[in-house]
């Protein structure tokens, strides 16, 4: 196996199968990376067993440089591999590998050598075969993402809270989290019908991988899925996760359906309220911020406070509100998070007592994007 390259483009593509590869896996061949080199192409695979990634360097695309000599594979340690491929000296690099899997790496002046590993022990990519791809435009699925997984639960007790909830008809994708103290939920309506429905739970660990792949240069990004794996494909990589087994809990239950108090805010104003009452609060041992909602007066009150620090008050001024007074305690990183979810616009908070859980709604939107936050009891 001989090959030469352009590094810069090898390392993008070591940057993106890396993410797969966990030094912490129990299967010692998958801290490497597989390298297969065929006539026309190169292509770099990474896992961790629960998540694959594979992406390919065509040598049609001349921006490459890629000069294939001789065709091959290997498994490389990743980690140190990594780290020569990305100081060496100049920008075309060189790789051999020998009948024992010694790899020479060279690159002007400078020359390591490597033991590798035989790639026939690396295991199989699953195999997701489905008639019916759905594609997605690819910002959309990245803020679907975005805005749901901050609400993945964080406690392996319960795995299936672990992943995001995706249930799709045929022009529509529904996505949810909960951790049980919150819940984000975000539905879109497809530009077109792919005539399948799908009930799946992808791990929320994957799809924040995802996420960050994805760059504001791709326009879509299509989706297969089988029993018990789904392939994300853009561009020229293949990114494989598991599904989680079991069911998902009926969370449209729990999306109050009335409200006794409503306020308008800007997100961005709530945001900055809510941070500086953090402040304080981050250093009481309950972590807890209150709010007090005054309708009749337009006024909309944050406190919060630590026994050992002092206290914060600061009034709002909503853009309106109405309904009854209330009083109600919140953890404030759980409204935080929420709100960065939304961006820079108008939402709606409704609430129906200090002890139900309220949520956060888009203005001008009946159900596409909802957060909901518990609250927390102070007496």
């Amino acid at each position: 196996m001989k090959f030469s390259i352009k590094r810069s483009v090898f390392i993008n593509s070591l940057n993106i199968v890396q993410r797969a590869i966990s030094s912490k896996t129990t299967i010692p061949i998958l801290t490497g990376l597989k390298l297969e080199v065929f006539e026309n192409k190169i292509i770099l695979t990474g896992s961790d067993a629960d998540v694959s990634i594979q992406t390919t360097i065509d040598a049609d695309n001349q921006d490459n440089e890629l000069s294939i000599e001789q065709s091959g594979n290997i498994v490389l340690p990743a980690r140190f591999f990594n780290e020569i491929v990305k100081k060496l000296p100049q920008e075309i690099m060189n790789l051999e590998v020998n009948d024992n899997f010694k790899t020479k790496i060279t690159s002007g002046p400078s020359e390591f050598t490597i033991n590798g590993l035989d790639a026939n022990n690396y295991p199989h990519l699953p195999e997701v075969e489905t008639e019916n791809s759905i594609h997605l435009s690819a910002d959309i699925f990245k803020e679907i993402i975005n805005q749901t997984v901050i609400s993945v639960s964080k406690q392996e007790s319960r795995p299936i809270l672990t992943g995001i909830h995706v249930s799709l008809n045929e022009n529509q994708i529904l996505a949810v989290a909960t951790d049980s103290h919150r819940l984000s939920q975000r539905k879109v309506e497809l530009q077109e019908s792919h005539g399948a429905n799908y009930d799946i739970v992808i791990p929320g660990k994957s799809l924040s991988e995802l996420a960050k792949m994805i760059d504001d240069n791709q326009q879509s990004i299509q989706m297969d899925i089988s029993e018990n794996q789904v392939l994300f494909t853009f561009g020229k990589t293949n990114f494989y996760s598991r599904l989680l087994e079991g069911n998902y809990p009926d969370t449209s239950r729990l999306i109050p359906k009335s409200s006794e108090t409503k306020i308008e805010f800007n997100s961005s104003e709530l945001l900055g309220a809510i941070e500086r009452a953090s402040l304080l609060s981050h250093e009481s041992r309950n972590n807890v911020i209150k709010l007090t909602i005054n309708p009749s007066n337009q006024v909309v009150t944050i406190t919060g406070d630590s026994p050992d620090v002092g206290n914060v008050e600061e009034d709002l001024q909503p853009s309106n509100s109405e309904g009854a007074d209330l009083e109600i305690s919140f953890n404030p990183d759980y409204m935080k998070e929420a709100l960065r979810a939304f961006g820079n616009t108008e939402i709606n908070l409704s609430f129906t007592s200090a002890l139900r859980p309220f949520t956060l709604i888009p203005t001008g939107t009946e159900d596409g994007f909802i957060q909901l936050i518990t609250p927390v009891r102070t007496f």
